[in-house]
């Protein structure tokens, strides 16, 4: 074969080169089109029946001089190209995407609070609101910390029925007028819709918690609120459902959304939950919204706090989620894991002092 002759079938397969890729770009415009049709449908977007006849019809009318096997094995790369092409879109649009809003989510709270953006925040308080001494205890504490967010549990959904569930709506307003005396905001779980409305007078952040994450009637009514939601990731959940869990919230109006990484469910037994550090980057680059992580019900332990909070931080968290107990012995829920009022001065001292705290 000359030279002329291979540089004549070389340009003859560069042409069709060409036309192959113009034959996929229309197949894969036509595949996006499918995409938004079963996605106003609701109709799943992988179809294994569909996927099998295609390529039976496909192999039945090869003519070689590939095999049947490679017939398939080059239509089943097509198909999930295709497939993930799909899946590309869908996360083009949600409106949890970065895709869909460039920039950083900045929530702000009453006294030009911030959590986004160039500041970071620290949110501590009791895990329950047990008394109206030692809510205004801690209170008090974080005043002189500089905290300015107040956690404190008043519905607790515990493991076991017999344990103590909280106080309620006593607990919200004990919170509330603790945090008023000493200049603070709150935060506290709701696990029930009807109580979302009667809660917005004590609490400035809603917070739906990690066996709540997937309470779709509960996450719709927090998103016909005006207020900030606070959403953890659940026990056993992807980035995936953790973040189309916010979109739940955001589809219905509420944009002042933020995650908190708070562990994982894994077969670890030297902490309470494994906290996923990978999560915050991973959150930050496929979502706009505030990335916040739960130092203590992620590891359970005292004494790895520092080091987790700044491992968070040089992650890209926002802000640190920390327990604080003026006597945490005897603590109605998780005693071990709460900071007493001395060591959480040490332990934000110290997060401070890494200069990853901005």
């Amino acid at each position: 074969m000359t030279n002329v002759e291979l540089d004549e079938l070389r340009a003859r397969l560069d042409e069709i080169n060409g036309q192959l890729l113009e034959l996929i770009s229309e197949r894969a415009q036509v595949v996006q089109e499918i995409g938004v049709v079963k996605e106003k449908q609701g109709v799943p977007k992988f179809d294994p029946e569909r996927e099998k006849a295609m390529l039976e019809k496909l192999v039945a009318s090869n003519k070689g001089p590939f095999t049947a096997g490679t017939i398939r094995s080059l239509f089943k790369q097509i198909f999930a190209a295709s497939l993930d092409l799909q899946s590309a879109e869908h996360k083009k649009s949600l409106l949890v995407s970065r895709k869909t809003h460039k920039a950083d989510t900045v929530i702000v709270l009453p006294g030009d609070v911030a959590i986004g953006g160039l500041s970071s925040v620290m949110v501590a308080g009791p895990c329950s609101v047990e008394s109206e001494q030692q809510t205004r205890t801690v209170a008090a504490a974080l005043q002189k910390a500089g905290i300015k967010v107040m956690r404190g549990g008043a519905f607790k959904p515990r493991t076991s029925p017999y344990d103590f569930q909280g106080l309620g709506m006593d607990g919200l307003r004990i919170l509330r007028e603790a945090a008023d005396e000493y200049g603070l905001l709150t935060i506290s779980e709701i696990v029930d819709p009807a109580h979302l409305e009667p809660a917005l007078d004590y609490v400035d952040i809603i917070q739906i918690g990690a066996r709540n994450m997937q309470n779709f009637e509960l996450l719709k009514a927090a998103g016909e609120l005006n207020k900030p939601v606070l959403l953890k990731r659940g026990l056993a959940a992807t980035m995936e459902e953790f973040l189309h869990a916010a979109e739940y919230i955001m589809s219905r109006g509420n944009m002042q959304v933020m995650l908190i990484e708070r562990g994982i469910r894994t077969y670890e037994k030297w902490t309470r939950n494994t906290l996923d550090i990978s999560a915050v980057p991973i959150l930050k680059q496929e979502s706009h919204l505030p990335v916040l992580v739960d130092v203590t019900h992620s590891t359970g332990r005292k004494d790895i706090l520092i080091p987790c909070a700044k491992a968070a931080l040089a992650a890209g968290a926002d802000g640190i989620m920390v327990e604080v107990h003026p006597d945490p012995a005897t603590a109605l829920s998780d005693a071990a894991q709460q900071l007493n009022i001395e060591e959480f001065n040490t332990f934000f001292s110290e997060v401070k002092a890494s200069g990853l705290f901005r």
